[in-house]
This record gives structure tokens, C-alpha cells and sequence, in this order.
């Protein structure tokens, strides 16, 4: 219950409102959300599906057809394609080895760090995991809802509401409720498709209560071939409903081909869970009981047996059995599919036949099954009377394709970053394991990991912590709206005035935890981003008539860059441009008295200095450079700047010259 004081209505009953309640109490399929003559969403009635439900007979109407729709979703598509004038500003005060890292940090709207990075990162990220807005209405830290139709074009125009937030609230009792979700992410969905390496996979986390509309939009964005899975996490029981109790949420998975995942037969797998305390206990056992294989499988059944189904080793219980070469399970020797060859097979001890399994021996070769007796590599039974079976080692089946049903704790997450954070700055954080193994389970090497609503960070801190596990070196690049955190809030509290700040801060701690424990040998140890900030573009805006300028206005004119931009700024918006990976590293050195840039070596130089001479030009065309720029007004003189082709020519001529 809230203090403030309940208003007064002011006006008569909205009768319209009232009938439209009425039909829907009869016809729900009937009401629908449509703009009305002022451009905001209501409930209205569909006339033609009216009829239909009080006619027997087909009654004549639109042509009917299968697909999504919704009011706004014309606008939607213009959105997600218009252009827009921003760039990315470097801000190394608030980043961690800014010349060294491969990861970034994006602070701003989220729709437009996508436009921005459409040509730097096109079919270039492997992974996309995202937690957007479930739509519930509710206010949290992140706020759990997104911008109206009103205020997403206020965010476009870079407006903000009087909070200074750009995110509002939702309610479902203001019948805008599914039409301005899907507004909202229609759009960012269609831009992070053109990011995805073929490939690659996006996971969407969300619950119940978007899902179908999810799978929808998604099944247009993605195709529906494409769809992979619903991946249920169970999180836990709750006891707060008084009909079902929905413990669970889904990450809903779409591949962006999954026609190439099956002509170049990738796999995906996962470790199985609980392995480290499985092999804790078999080495305690060990010690224990030494070479007494009977005594340390008895022990580990023992342990199975006390360990409570919710336990993550519970799962691979099978696996009980020890001998001189570790855990194994007893696996089916026998034939797949039946009808497989049968001969004798003497028991090790009693020298017996032993019963031949009904499909068959799994090998036709009796000299292979006689190796693999040699090697003891069967697991036989006290006597000739059981039917032998092969010996499957745990360390052999560490692996296993992921399940789409799960269990893990919610609550989990959120005292670990309490911990970690030192208070409860941010409610409802996802888990960093959670999305840890969906990293392991699709990524390697250097692969690109994007969240473009990264929140407190958990996709950051789970690809470092994969890195840290297997010696990778993925990059993350995490995208945060510039929001506020709430004025009472516990983040507000501790010094965080937004939620970028709480999850910068995150990353550099979990960075650092992980850099105190153990860490793979040939990890490259990258915990660090570059935060880079959404704003306007570098380039002066020029709105004037010529009645309106003066002789003095024309020379400040000259210099078409913004006041108080830096050369840094101009060189990441030139990345942007073209296209040049905004995470290569970056040195900066004075030649000839200019202060020049060199972007992983010759990727790119670039010098935005004033009185750029002839020597200069051919200094950096001696290095001979993929792409050289330079500012349009920064030549000493017409004649070097009438040159610099030419001398690039001469000294350098696969280098790609151009001037902002």
C-alpha cells in the first residue's frame, strides 16, 4: 500500500469502456489492442471476429492470413532500420586496461549501440544472451518494464522523463500492454540478428507471462526453422499462488542457421554437473581404502545415496563403480538395434561361458572383446550367470548435450552478488553459472559474447569465468541503458548513482576474485573493458542562413568537428565507419611533432593534429597502412593536402586514404 492520497475521478463512467468489458467477458478472442483516433492503445472489439462468433456461416471480411501483428509494428520496422547521428565516445577514467583489453562496455540505449555497431560487428558474434524487460510492471532496481510509445520516441530524440529516466513503467492496467513490449523489442531483435555469426545463437530469458508473444516475434525475426529450444530453468518452489505455482522461467534459444549447424555437424555440449565433488570423493575414498575397489565403490554408492536429489553430482550416480583407472559405469555391451553376433565369452574367475547379452556382442570381432577383457575394460559380474558389460569412464563422458529442463537455485545468484557487492544493489540478477555454461556450451577460442541488456553484468562475469576455466580468450561486449538507479535504493545508497556504475563495478570485481583464484595456465588473463558511451556525433552541426552569419561565424565554421571533442573521440567514431573493431588495441606516439594513433599495428593510423606537412605523410605511408585518415582541415597547406594521395600512392598504394 502506498501513502499517496487516492484521487477522484472527475468525470462520468466511460460507457464504451464498460461495453467493451462486457464482450470480453462473452468473446475474449473478440477484444484486441488498436490505436484510436488520438494515437494511444485501447481495448476494442473485432467487429469481423464478432460477427463470425454469432454467425453459423463464414462471414465475408479481411483476407485471412497467418502472422503476427500488432498496432506500432509498421512504426517498429521504420525504427530498426532508420539511421541515426551518434558515435562512441571512449571514457578511460572509467574503464580497466583500456590499450589492452578485447572486452567492451556500452552506456547507452541499447537500440542504438546496435545501429552503431551493424558494421563493425555484422555476422561477427557468436553468442547474444539478453534479459530484457518481462513486461510485469513492477519497479526494481532495473526498472522491469521499458519505455512507452510516447517516451521510446523521447529516448530517440534523446528526451528523458522527470526522473531523468529514459525507462517507464508499464502496467497492464493501462491497455498498452503487449503491443508496446513487442514495439520495444521487435526491433533490437531484428538488428541483433545481422550480428550473428552463421554459427552463432541468441538466448532470450523471460517469463511466463511474454513468452508466446516472445516465440512469435521471434519465429518472424529469426525464422522458425531456426528455433532450437525452450530451455526451462526451474528456480526453485514458491508458495505465493493460489492456484499453480510457477517456479520456473525460460531462455528461449533460436540458432541463426541451423541448416549450416547441421551440414557442418556442430555439436553442442556442456560439462556434466557436479564432476568436481564426484572426483573429491573418489579421491578421499582412495586414501582411504587404497587399492580395494569393492570397499571405494561401495563408498561412493554410499555417498549417492546421502546426497539429496536437488545435488548436481545426483544426476551421474550410475556412475559408482571404481577401478586402477577411476570412476566408471557399467554400459550395455550389447549390439544396437539386436541381431548382433553371438560366441562364447569365458567369465575371468570361474572360466565359465558367461550368458550372451540377447541383441548380440556389441563388437563382431571376438579378438577385439578378447583385448578388451586383456585391457579390463569389462565389467564382469560375480559370476557366469550375469551378462558382462563395458566399462564407460566418467573421465571419458564429461560431457553431455545440454538438457532443456534444468534446475538451479535462484537464490542462489543473488547471495553470491551480495557478497561479491556488498549489499543487495541489484534485485533479481541472473546466474553467472547459468549463463557460464550456456558460454561453455556454444563458444571457444576468441568468440565475440554480446548482452545488450546487460544489467548488473552476469554475461560479463560468466564469459571471464569461462576464460578463466578453459584458457579462452572470448570477448563480451555488455550494452547498458544510462538509467538511474532509484533515489532510495540500496545502489544509491552505496555511491551508485546509475546502473552502469553498479555493473562497471561488478566486472572489476568479479574480475579480480577470479584473478585470485585458479585460473587456466594459458588464459590470457583480460578482465578489463573499455567503456565507451553513446552520444551525439563528432561533426558539427551546421544550421544557419546565410542572412544570419557573420564574417566570424564563417572562419569558426572552418573546423567542422564539435568543440570539446578529443582525437580520441574522432578516431572510435572513424572505427565505426569503417568498420574496424572497436577492441584492437590502440597506441598513441608523437611523429614529426603530431600526436598519431596506430590501431593494432597497421590496421589503421590516423593523425588529427593541425599543420600535418608533407614529412609526416610520408612517414606513416612508409608503414604502409591498411587505412590512413586525417582531419579534412588539419593540412599544413593546400599543396600537402593535395599530395597525400599522391604520396601514398608512390610509397603505399594499397593503403585506403580518407579525411573527416
Amino acid at each position: 500500500m502506498t501513502d499517496d492520497i487516492e484521487k477522484l475521478k472527475m468525470h462520468s463512467p466511460d460507457l464504451t469502456a464498460q461495453n467493451v468489458d462486457r464482450i470480453a467477458a462473452l468473446f475474449p478472442g473478440c477484444v484486441t489492442e488498436a490505436k484510436g483516433p488520438d494515437g494511444t492503445l485501447r481495448w476494442m472489439i473485432d467487429f469481423d471476429l464478432l460477427r463470425q462468433e454469432l454467425s453459423d456461416s463464414i462471414v465475408d471480411g479481411p483476407q485471412e492470413r497467418y502472422h503476427l501483428d500488432w498496432p506500432g509494428k509498421r512504426q517498429a520496422l521504420i525504427t530498426a532500420n532508420a539511421p541515426i547521428a551518434k558515435t562512441l565516445r571512449p571514457v578511460r577514467a572509467e574503464s580497466v586496461d583500456f590499450d589492452t583489453t578485447r572486452n567492451l562496455f556500452i552506456e547507452g540505449d541499447n537500440l542504438e549501440a546496435l545501429k552503431l555497431l551493424q558494421e563493425t560487428y555484422l555476422g561477427k558474434v557468436k553468442m547474444i544472451y539478453i534479459d530484457p524487460p518481462y513486461n510485469t510492471g513492477k519497479d526494481f532496481v532495473y526498472r522491469d518494464n521499458f519505455a512507452s510509445a510516447q517516451a521510446e520516441q523521447e529516448a530517440i530524440a534523446g528526451e528523458r522523463n522527470e526522473s531523468g529516466a529514459r525507462l517507464v513503467s508499464n502496467p497492464e492496467g493501462n491497455g498498452r500492454f503487449h503491443s508496446n513490449w513487442l514495439d520495444m523489442i521487435s526491433p533490437r531483435l531484428r538488428l541483433s540478428r545481422n550480428l550473428l555469426t552463421r554459427d552463432g545463437a541468441i538466448f532470450v530469458s523471460c517469463d511466463e507471462g511474454e513468452q508466446p508473444r516472445l516465440r512469435l516475434i521471434m519465429d518472424e525475426v529469426f525464422g522458425q526453422s531456426n528455433f532450437v529450444a525452450d530451455m526451462v530453468w526451474a528456480a526453485g518452489r514458491k508458495n505465493d499462488s493460489r492456484l499453480v505455482s510457477v517456479s520456473h522461467e525460460y531462455i528461449v534459444c533460436y540458432a541463426r542457421d541451423t541448416e549450416y549447424l547441421r551440414d557442418t555437424q556442430i555439436t553442442w555440449r556442456q560439462k556434466k554437473k557436479g564432476l568436481d565433488e564426484i572426483y573429491a570423493q573418489h579421491d578421499r575414498l582412495k586414501r582411504q581404502y587404497g587399492s580395494d575397489y569393492k570397499l571405494i565403490t561401495q563408498g561412493m554408492k554410499d555417498w549417492y545415496r546421502d546426497l539429496a536429489d536437488s545435488h548436481p553430482s545426483k544426476a551421474s550416480k550410475h556412475y559408482a563403480h571404481v577401478d586402477s583407472r577411476g570412476v566408471y559405469f557399467p554400459d550395455n555391451i550389447s549390439w544396437p538395434g539386436g541381431g548382433g553376433p553371438k560366441y562364447e565369452v569365458l567369465h575371468p574367475i570361474t572360466r565359465k561361458p558367461v550368458k550372451v547379452p540377447s541383441r548380440g556382442w556389441m563388437t563382431s570381432d571376438p579378438e577385439k572383446m578378447r583385448s578388451w577383457i586383456e585391457d579390463d575394460r569389462v565389467h564382469f559380474g560375480e559370476d557366469e550367470n550375469s551378462v558382462p558389460c563395458i566399462k564407460s569412464y566418467l573421465a571419458d563422458r564429461e560431457d553431455q548435450t545440454p538438457y532443456s529442463v534444468f534446475y538451479q537455485d535462484g537464490r542462489a545468484a543473488s547471495k553470491r552478488l551480495r557478497a561479491l557487492m556488498d549489499g543487495d544493489l541489484f534485485d533479481f540478477p541472473k546466474d553467472e553459472l547459468v549463463i557460464q555454461e550456456l558460454v561453455e556450451m556454444l563458444t571457444e577460442g576468441n568468440d565475440v559474447v554480446l548482452d545488450f541488456f546487460a544489467g548488473s553484468s552476469t554475461t560479463a562475469h560468466s564469459v571471464m569465468l569461462q576464460n578463466a576455466k578453459d584458457g579462452a580468450a572470448r570477448q563480451f561486449v555488455m550494452v547498458q541503458l544510462d538509467e538511474d538507479t532509484p533515489e532510495k535504493s540500496e545502489a544509491r545508497k552505496a555511491g551508485f548513482n546509475t546502473i552502469p556504475e553498479v555493473s562497471c563495478e561488478r566486472i572489476r570485481r568479479a574480475g579480480a576474485k577470479i584473478l585470485e583464484g585458479e585460473c587456466h595456465p594459458d588464459w590470457n588473463r583480460d578482465v578489463g573493458f573499455r567503456v565507451l558511451k553513446i552520444d551525439s556525433s563528432n561533426m558539427a552541426e551546421v544550421h544557419y542562413t546565410p542572412d544570419a552569419t557573420t564574417q566570424a561565424d564563417l572562419l569558426l565554421r572552418v573546423d567542422n568537428i564539435k568543440q570539446g571533442r578529443t582525437a580520441e573521440d574522432l578516431l572510435f567514431q572513424v572505427l565505426l565507419d569503417w568498420g574496424v573493431d572497436l577492441s584492437l588495441p590502440i597506441t598513441r606516439e608523437t611523429v614529426e611533432g603530431k600526436t598519431v594513433f596506430t590501431v593494432a599495428g597497421t590496421a589503421l593510423i590516423a593523425c588529427f593534429d593541425n599543420g600535418v606537412d608533407e614529412a609526416l605523410v610520408k612517414t606513416l605511408a612508409a608503414r604502409k597502412p591498411l587505412r590512413v585518415v586525417f582531419k579534412d582541415t588539419g593540412f599544413k597547406d593546400d599543396a600537402t593536402k593535395i599530395n597525400v594521395k599522391q604520396i601514398f600512392k608512390s610509397l603505399s598504394p594499397d593503403s585506403e586514404v580518407k579525411a573527416i
